[in-house]
């Protein structure tokens, strides 16, 4: 896997990756950005928030359960001084679907954070990772 990251202005950097994608990140205007996207910190979390949410939707989708929406909400908090690590995350999943297995999303949940979620499992060094999650069944929305 290989990432560019440049210099642009003030604080803000292009990443370009291996798979030939662009991000923009930017810092605070405290700190001279210009605030026009997030902070690197941030995309860490993205990242991960999208590491677990994907591999959720593949073990249920893999179980056979009618998924068709996963979110998950990240709530961190970091450390006071340098370098301010994450120290708690709180990963909440709203998952969707008609008639889905309380078991089978536990199942998924549990499964990406303690085997597939490289990024989770690497921040789980620094950081009390938690999880909570919640159903919502389409067949009781009609």
């Amino acid at each position: 896997m290989e990432c560019k990251v440049s210099w642009h202005s003030g604080t803000s950097f292009i990443a370009e990756t291996g798979s030939g994608h662009i991000l923009a990140m930017d810092g605070p205007p405290e700190a001279g950005g210009r605030n026009l996207a997030p902070r690197p910190m941030e995309t860490v979390l993205a990242g991960t928030g999208g590491c677990t949410a994907f591999d959720v939707v593949m073990i249920l989708q893999r179980s056979r359960q009618e998924v068709s929406g996963c979110e998950v909400m990240l709530t961190a908090a970091r450390a006071e001084t340098d370098p301010k690590v994450f120290t708690r995350i709180h990963m909440h999943f709203v998952v969707t679907g008609k008639g889905l297995k309380a078991e089978s999303v536990e199942r998924a949940i549990k499964l990406s954070a303690e085997k597939y979620c490289s990024a989770s499992i690497m921040l789980g060094k620094t950081a009390e990772i938690t999880h909570d999650w919640e159903i919502v069944d389409e067949q009781a929305q009609t």
